[in-house]
C-alpha cells in the first residue's frame, strides 16, 4: 500500500489500516522508521484531534473493567473510542501477555471501538516509545477519544501525563498503602482519582478511602491549569456501572475549561516539545550505537566499568567526546 492510498485510508477510518500503521510506527527497522516519518507527516495535515485520557492503577484495582464499561457508555453517547492498552514485557524474555483485548471482549466487538494492546518492552513510564505515534494515528483515524491504559503506578509512570489531556488514578478500597513513596509524585499529576470496586461489601470502605484522598487533594497547592474543585476523588463501581457518567461530565467539564482557558493548547504545545525532545535524545543514542569504532570502544568501556577500572562518568565522557570528533 502507498503512502497517499494508507493516508486516505486512515483517514477514512479503517481499522486495519490503523492496525498495520501502528505495526509500523512500533517497528525499529530503519526502513519502517523511515515509512513511519513520512505517514505521520502526511496524517499531520488533516490536524485532527481528540480528547486524549490517561489511565494508571495499581495490579488488580480493575483498569481493564472500568476501560470496558467507559468505553461502552461513551460508545452509547455516540463517541468513537480508541483504547491502547500498554502491556508490561518480562525484562527476562522480553515477552509481553497482551491479554487487554480478551479482557474487553464486549467494547472489542463494537464497530466503534479500537483496542490496541502493545508491549511495554524496555520503555519506561508505563508506555511504549511509540505510543505518542499511535495516539497520533487514532486521531487522524478519527477517534473522538483515545484512552491510554498504563502499566502500573509508579514514579517513572507518570509519563503518560505528558501525552494526554486528563489523567485518570485507579485505586481500590483501602488502597493508601499501596502508593506510599509513590503518593506525592501521582498526586500532583492526577486530574481525577477514581476509587473503583464501591460495590458490595466494599462500598463503605470506598466511600472511606474517596474520603480520605479527597481530603489530601484538599490540602495540596491548587494547580494553575484547573478550575475551582480539581483535582477531585470520586467513588465509582465498573462492575455495576455507577458513577461512570459522573466520571465523564467531571472529564468534559475539566476539558473544556482548559480549552477556553488556554491550558488545554499550550499543553499540547508542551507535549509536542517534550517528544521532539525524545526523538533527539533516542535518535543520538541509536546513532552512537551504529557508528563501528564507538561501538566497540563502548564494549570496552562497559568492560572497564564492569571491573571497577574506571568510573561511569569518566568513561561516558571518553565515549562521547568520540562521537563530538
Amino acid at each position: 500500500m502507498g503512502l497517499a492510498e494508507q493516508t486516505n485510508a486512515i483517514l477514512n477510518g479503517d481499522r486495519r489500516a490503523l492496525a498495520q500503521a501502528i505495526t509500523l510506527v512500533e517497528s525499529t527497522r530503519d526502513d519502517h522508521r523511515e515509512q513511519a516519518r513520512e505517514l505521520l507527516q502526511s496524517l499531520a495535515k488533516s490536524n485532527r484531534q481528540a480528547l486524549r485520557v490517561g489511565l494508571s492503577g495499581t495490579p488488580g484495582v480493575g483498569k481493564s473493567t472500568f476501560t470496558e464499561a467507559f468505553g461502552m457508555m461513551l460508545i452509547d453517547l455516540g463517541l468513537k473510542v480508541a483504547v491502547l492498552a500498554v502491556d508490561p514485557s518480562s525484562s527476562i524474555s522480553g515477552g509481553s501477555i497482551l491479554g487487554d483485548k480478551t479482557r474487553m471482549e464486549q467494547l472489542s466487538r463494537e464497530k466503534n471501538a479500537f483496542i490496541r494492546p502493545s508491549p511495554s518492552q524496555t520503555a519506561l513510564g508505563g508506555v511504549t516509545r511509540r505510543t505518542r505515534e499511535s495516539i497520533a494515528l487514532c486521531e487522524a483515524a478519527g477517534f473522538d477519544v483515545i484512552l491510554v491504559e498504563t502499566v502500573g503506578v509508579g514514579q517513572s509512570e507518570t509519563m503518560v501525563a505528558d501525552m494526554t489531556d486528563v489523567f485518570l488514578l485507579l485505586l481500590a478500597p483501602a488502597g493508601g498503602d499501596e502508593l506510599q513513596g509513590v503518593k506525592r509524585g501521582i498526586m500532583e499529576i492526577a486530574d481525577m482519582i477514581l476509587v473503583n470496586k464501591a460495590d458490595g461489601d466494599l462500598k463503605s470502605t470506598a466511600m472511606r478511602t474517596c474520603a480520605d484522598y479527597a481530603g489530601a487533594l484538599r490540602l495540596m497547592r491548587k494547580r494553575p491549569q484547573d478550575p475551582e474543585g480539581f483535582p477531585k476523588a470520586m467513588p465509582i463501581s465498573s462492575l455495576e456501572h455507577h458513577g461512570l457518567d459522573k466520571v465523564w461530565a467531571e472529564i468534559s467539564e475539566l476539558s473544556e475549561w482548559r480549552k477556553s482557558a488556554g491550558v488545554l493548547e499550550k499543553r499540547r504545545r508542551e507535549q509536542a516539545l517534550i517528544w521532539f525532545q525524545a526523538e533527539v535524545e533516542s535518535g543520538v543514542l541509536a546513532r552512537l550505537k551504529s557508528d563501528e569504532a564507538i561501538s566497540q570502544a563502548w564494549k570496552s568501556l562497559e568492560k572497564l566499568v564492569i571491573e571497577g577500572k574506571t568510573a561511569p562518568e569518566a568513561a561516558a565522557k571518553q565515549l562521547l567526546d568520540m562521537f563530538a570528533k
